[in-house]
Order: C-alpha cells, then structure tokens, then sequence
C-alpha cells in the first residue's frame, strides 16, 4: 500500500474565532505537528534507522516516545517544530508497552491535549511523525490521514519473538510502520491526542505488516509508571553496587565512562544463564527502572533487597525481552559454593 502523506509547509491562517465547523485538516496538522518533536539517537547497525517521533506531553519538557535502539546513545538529541534543537536525558522505560519517557530543558512547550475516551473505529484520524527523516530542521513533520479499521488486542511479534504488549491498540486502515513513525501523534479531526504510532510489527497469525497505535491513556499510563520508578531512583542510585558475576552474568568490561550493560558472556550453570539470558543482550532495564550504563545496572540490582525478584529487560535482536532471574542471593549465602550455602 502507498502511504497516503502530505507534508504540511504552508502557513495557514487561524480559524474564526466562534465557528462552528471543526477545523480543518489542514489547520489540525499544524496544531499537532507541533507537539511533535524528531528524535535522533544512536543507528545504523544493520541498516537501523537513527531517528523516530516523539510527543510532548507537558509544557516543561516531558516526552514520550517508542522504546528502541535509537535511544542506545550518549546523546539523544529532540527538534522542535520550530527548529530549536535540545539534548535530552532518559527518564526511563516502560518495556511492557515499549515506550520511553525522555525530558529535555525547556519551558512553555506545546503539548499536546489528550482525548477524553478512546476512539471507535471507523475514527477519521491523523498521524503526525517523522517519517523517513523528512524533516531534519524547522520542517513540518510529516502527515498521513485515514481512519481507524479496528479496536483490538495486539497479536504481534517482530522477528520470532512475540511482542511484550498484546492490551487493546487502533489498528489503522493505512501505512504508519515507516522507519521514523514511530513515537508520532495520532490524533482525532480537533487535534486531540488520541494514541502514539508503534514500531514495526507483524501480525502472529498472518504474518502482515500492522500499523497500529497505543491508545493514549495507555501512553499516560506507562509514563506515569516510568515516572514513579525514576523518583525511586534515589535509593538504587545510593545502593552499593552488586557483583552480577553472582548471579552469573559478564557484561562487557567498563571501557567508557557509561559503558552499555551489554551482555558479554554467562557463567555455566548459573541463575541467568537457567533464566534465558543470553550473550550480546542489552540490559535496559532492572525491576522496570532504567539503566543506562554497567554501573547504573550493578547499582539497581544492588537496590534489590536479598529474596526479592531480579527482573531484568534486555533488547534483543531488536526486540524486549524480559528475564527473571530469581530471587536475589545475600551476598554472604552467594558467595559460598552451591553445596554448602543455607
């Protein structure tokens, strides 16, 4: 299918104030263009994009947007509509829903205004993204128009791996899953925020492409979640760091200030390699929370009081995977031989 995609470059004159029409097309993708940033991050490893779409939920800098590998970077960087360029930092992840929360330093944003309720299918929509990387300065982002097929859970995998959120998502009647869409807006003919694009997926039991966005109270959802577990952050962040050769894992050694926990190789026999971990995994996440770096991953764990789950999210072959590895040992009950430890 041919994406149906306009590029909206034109000045348009505000509507009067009173009239009674909603506004048009037009109009509506300038509002929401707006609210609509380009993300640029990491890329290029086996023809991996470097950008996507994000979405200002709050006028002090709080964005959200698709978890991928284009985050896997030092530096991420968020354009504005207007063309201002900011770096942003990693507030966290929710890898159930793949989306991220990133914030940049800025005030008086544009955000964008949330649909009360979730649409019906048969909803005239439009979707605001980057697609392609059209717009690398103060463009417009690029615009689509159709409708929402359907209303329906998601039955998706990317790969031979199952996708880790299969809740209720619009299904759209047109072609969304470009490189760089996903993070975009989708909103109803005011402009209102109704979902944010998705990644790549195919259909389970089909194997088609589907274009699909998550519902926004699901995006609020996970942001609020992701929200709540960085402002816990100040614990993990005290916390002495944990040796993860206990619990079997090697990540690749500290060479850079903010190594990636990447996984470099397992211990035999050991609660992660039992669990599924494997070599060249990317640890993302610890117990939901965000980890960016070997030692953010090693302090997380440590946050973990002994007997608790170890629950790590790892990005695999491009998709999340979660691992539980288990309860957490004691350090003392650790460190003994499996055949004598209590």
């Amino acid at each position: 299918m041919i994406p149906r995609c306009f590029l909206v470059v034109a000045v348009v004159l505000a509507a009067r104030a009173g009239a009674a029409a909603d506004p048009t097309p037009q109009l509506v993708a300038v509002i929401a263009a707006k609210s609509v940033v380009k993300i640029y991050g990491a890329g290029g490893l086996r023809g991996l994009e470097a950008y996507q779409s994000g979405i200002i939920l709050s006028p002090d800098g709080r964005i959200a947007t698709a978890l991928s590998t284009v985050l896997d970077a030092e530096g991420i960087d968020c354009v504005l509509d207007d063309g201002r360029r900011f770096e942003a930092t990693l507030v966290g992840v929710d890898p159930r829903r793949e989306l991220a929360v990133l914030s940049i330093d800025a005030t008086d944003l544009p955000a964008a205004v949330p649909a009360a309720g979730r649409a019906a299918a048969g909803t005239r929509v439009l979707a605001v993204s980057n697609l392609f990387g059209v717009a690398v300065g103060d463009e417009r982002a690029s615009v689509q128009r159709g409708v929402i097929a359907a209303v329906a859970p998601l039955e998706a995998r990317r790969g031979a791996a199952d996708a880790p959120y299969t809740g209720t998502v619009y299904v759209l009647d047109f072609t969304t899953n470009n490189p760089g869409s996903p993070g975009g807006a989708l909103v109803d003919a005011r402009g209102r925020l109704l979902g944010m694009i998705g990644k790549e997926l195919r259909a389970s039991a089909s194997g088609i492409w589907l274009n699909y966005a998550l519902p926004v109270d699901e995006v609020l959802a996970g942001c609020a979640a992701v929200v709540e577990g960085r402002a816990g952050m100040t614990t993990a962040a005290a916390a002495p760091p944990f040796d993860l050769g206990l619990l079997g894992i090697v990540l690749v050694p500290d060479l850079l200030d903010r190594t990636p926990p990447f996984v470099e190789t397992l211990l035999p026999e050991s609660a992660a390699a039992r669990a599924g971990l494997a070599a060249d995994d990317l640890v993302i996440a610890v117990g939901g929370r965000a980890v960016g770096s070997r030692a953010a991953a090693e302090r997380a764990v440590g946050a973990i009081a002994a007997g608790d789950p170890v629950r790590l999210s790892v990005i695999r072959a491009g998709t999340v995977v979660d691992i539980d590895l288990g309860p957490r040992p004691a350090v003392a009950d650790a460190a003994l031989p499996p055949e004598t430890a209590p």
